[in-house]
């Protein structure tokens, strides 16, 4: 067994020394799997929307009861949260958080302040930019930091669409549109080729989720993301990273989107 300094050193001379020897490229078998897996969430999405239960934790007593004592739940959304795909894994996990005294209107306004995001979601998020928008549908640009046993930045481009279903409710959808891991970031830094990268993350859609009622606003994320395979003989450095990573950043996503809704205390 390496001691942490020895496999820190490994791993970047790994990732870093010999970038070819750990990369990866998206094979079309891979983005084709997930594109089939996408149309079959798009199509429980939908069914949900008009459905008996709205909420995902509207279907268990259990995870509504949680919710409401202040938990932040996250979950696999089907039997597992990694699916495995030629080439590939799928990262499907759902979670929710209640808070309450929150709005509906003071919700939306917060989600979709995207110039904002950095200061709400770090570190995870370091940089945010609202590239463009039209009525409900947003260009939006974030800068990505995973921190595992190797730091990895991202440069992302997503399209996010909101959609009204009634006075209290709302859902959105949103898809990457580019994913572009940043090497050597800082002055130098430069992007290597989406989709010929090291792989810890291709794809990142969610579907989120808004009500308002019971004296506050129920959010529900699910994530769904697309990363590598695990190696043979990286996997003690790979594993960690990209399947860890997908549950922890919905839980701190939801985390913090709640404290941004709570009110300071005085």
């Amino acid at each position: 067994m390496l001691p942490n300094s020895s496999l820190f050193c490994l791993a970047v001379w790994m990732l870093a020394g010999l970038p070819d020897a750990a990369r990866v490229q998206l094979k079309p078998a891979t983005a084709e799997a997930f594109n089939k897996y996408m149309q079959a969430a798009e199509t429980h999405f939908k069914a949900t929307l008009h459905g008996d239960a709205f909420l995902w934790v509207d279907a268990s007593p259990d995870r509504l009861r949680a919710v409401r004592d202040g938990k932040i739940l996250a979950a696999p959304s089907g039997q597992s949260g990694d699916i495995d795909v030629p080439g590939g894994l799928i990262h499907d996990w759902t979670g929710a958080v209640f808070v309450p005294g929150a709005t509906l209107a003071e919700t939306l306004r917060m989600v979709q302040d995207y110039n904002n995001h950095k200061n709400i979601y770090r570190p995870e998020v370091i940089d945010s930019r609202l590239l463009s928008r039209h009525d409900d549908d947003f260009h939006i640009y974030l800068r990505i930091v995973k921190k595992q046993i190797l730091t990895v930045v991202l440069n992302t481009e997503h399209d996010v669409h909101y959609t009204r279903l009634d006075r209290t409710r709302w859902y959105s959808k949103s898809y990457t549109t580019r994913i572009a891991e940043v090497e050597d970031p800082g002055p130098n830094e430069q992007e290597l080729p989406p989709g010929n990268d090291h792989g810890f993350m291709w794809r990142l859609n969610t579907f989120w989720k808004f009500e308002e009622r019971d004296g506050g606003v129920y959010l529900e994320c699910r994530a769904i993301s697309l990363s590598r395979d695990v190696p043979v003989g990286l996997g003690w450095l790979i594993n960690p990273i990209i399947r860890s990573l997908p549950r922890e950043s919905l839980t701190n996503t939801l985390r913090e989107t709640r404290q941004a809704l709570t009110p300071a205390k005085p």
